[in-house]
């Protein structure tokens, strides 16, 4: 559900939606083909041996992080109306470890804004309970503590993530629910199609594929969401504006203004930057002020640091 801050905006935010970019969702067309292109062409450049495995390893890093953001606006219903489209577009599972249907269903759950942040509801927490945190070991604190950094999101945050997700999946098996297991398989034999068509064309080693390519590219994709949610009374003040560069908004595909695309999910990545434009003091004001001036201030001041606590500060997981 869209949120406008008054009748004026509607109308520009609608205004939008009949631009010819718009109608024809040329710019997200025009992204899936670079980006599988590029993908493609940097396996055919190993292939015929225009490229080395050190020259094409940041290419594809950076290619498979763009991948994932990709996946993220074809779940908001782009670039066609039918979800069955969008899926089989973003379902080839160019960084590995997620399946396409699982991180729908989990992040459309995460558009709940009103439960922002709260481990158990938010499928996307960065936070523990505190009752829960008190009874972690000390190494696990620390894991918790680091990934809550710049370098840690990075180096600590992709394990830990497919950890979370498979022993999630782990658990669900185990009550006898088998709704995912159809799409299980179909993830593990694309995967295992993937690597070794990548390993047999291009040389690259199916092993080499997944430490050195996919989980980088998971580590880079993570840093977008270091800290674009942070546990406030309000659910709007939760949500982050990070005033990016071109080269880091281009990557996340815009989702840097994260409570512009809260607030209007429908709207395409290529028009989010406008949006917050139209509206900046507004969005400013509504965030509380959670602004952040770009991912190197980020770096510079959170490279080593947590963000803040892991334990959720007021969430004590006593009402649902």
């Amino acid at each position: 559900m869209a949120e406008y801050f008054d009748a004026d905006h509607a109308r520009d935010i609608a205004a939008l939606g009949k631009r010819f970019a718009a109608r024809t969702q040329w710019p997200t067309w025009l992204l899936i083909a670079v980006i599988y292109g590029g993908w493609l062409g940097v396996l055919t450049g190993l292939h015929a041996g225009h490229l080395s495995l050190p020259a094409a390893t940041p290419l594809l890093i950076v290619l498979c992080a763009w991948h994932m953001s990709l996946q993220h606006e074809l779940i908001h219903g782009h670039p066609t109306r039918l979800a069955g489209v969008n899926m089989a577009l973003g379902w080839p599972p160019l960084a590995v470890w997620f399946p396409y249907t699982l991180y729908r269903e989990s992040h459309m759950a995460h558009h709940r804004d009103e439960a922002l942040t709260v481990p158990g509801i938010d499928p996307e927490t960065n936070y523990v309970l505190p009752a829960r945190w008190t009874r972690l070991p000390r190494w696990q604190r620390v894991l918790w503590r680091a990934r809550k950094s710049f370098v840690g999101r990075m180096v600590i945050g992709p394990p830990m993530a497919v950890g979370t997700m498979l022993t999630g999946a782990a658990k669900t098996a185990r009550t006898g629910d088998t709704r995912h297991l159809p799409m299980w398989l179909a993830h593990v034999a694309a995967v295992a199609l993937l690597l070794a068509a990548v390993q047999r064309y291009a040389g690259v080693p199916w092993w080499f594929y997944l430490v050195a390519i996919s989980w980088p590219a998971l580590g880079l994709a993570m840093v977008r969401s270091l800290y674009e949610h942070r546990a406030a009374s309000s659910p709007k003040a939760r949500i982050a504006i990070n005033e990016a560069g071109i080269v880091m908004r281009l990557l996340y595909l815009n989702n840097n203004y994260h409570l512009v695309h809260h607030d209007l999910p429908g709207l395409p990545w290529f028009h989010l930057p406008l949006a917050y434009r139209l509206r900046r003091d507004d969005y400013h004001d509504k965030c509380g002020g959670f602004v952040i001036d770009g991912y190197v201030a980020l770096l510079r001041r959170y490279a080593w640091r947590a963000t803040d606590a892991p334990a959720h500060p007021f969430y004590d997981g006593a009402a649902r």
